[in-house]
């Protein structure tokens, strides 16, 4: 009884410290690399993935570890058709933000592409649990995963079996 008072002071403390440092902003970028972000961006937009990806690389170099060019990394390599490759981003980032919405929903729609609807299916769940069904992100993913499901059913329906040849 006499150490209540204490350990609920050592709780608050603790409670306070955890939920200051998890709430920490994220670095500002460089000006060089937001320069090299934003020249990125608009190739990207531009439909020219192969300069957004260079630009991005580049504002990586200047700042190592940057969870948001990491992911327009990740888009551009996506576009590009190298899901493997942003997977491998995609999962780059969810080392540094596990709970990173962008990140979870890009891996599945990589995912997706590849042909692993199940994992993909996963990514959903997490999704579902983390931000709900009426988050972009889950309305997207959702959607991919349905529209692969539906090419999959297509795409069976119109595979006719080979004529039997009896002599």
């Amino acid at each position: 009884m006499r150490f209540a008072p204490a350990g609920v002071a050592l709780s608050l403390a603790l409670a306070l410290s955890a939920s200051v440092s998890h709430s920490a902003p994220s670095q500002p970028l460089d000006p060089r690399a937001a320069a090299l972000v934003s020249q990125g961006r608009a190739a990207l937009a531009g439909g020219n993935a192969d300069a957004a990806i260079d630009a991005f690389e580049s504002a990586l170099a200047i700042q190592p570890g940057a969870t948001a060019i990491t992911l327009d990394l990740a888009e551009a390599t996506r576009r590009q058709g190298l899901q493997g490759k942003a997977l491998h981003y995609y999962r780059e980032a969810l080392e540094r933000d596990p709970q990173n919405l962008t990140a979870i929903s890009g891996e599945g729609a990589a995912l997706v592409e590849k042909g692993a609807i199940e994992k993909a299916k996963r990514n959903l769940t997490r999704l579902q649990g983390l931000c709900g069904e009426a988050c972009p992100e889950t309305r997207e993913l959702a959607g991919l995963i349905a529209k692969a499901g539906a090419a999959q059913v297509v795409s069976a329906e119109t595979i006719k079996p080979s004529p039997t040849v009896t002599n």
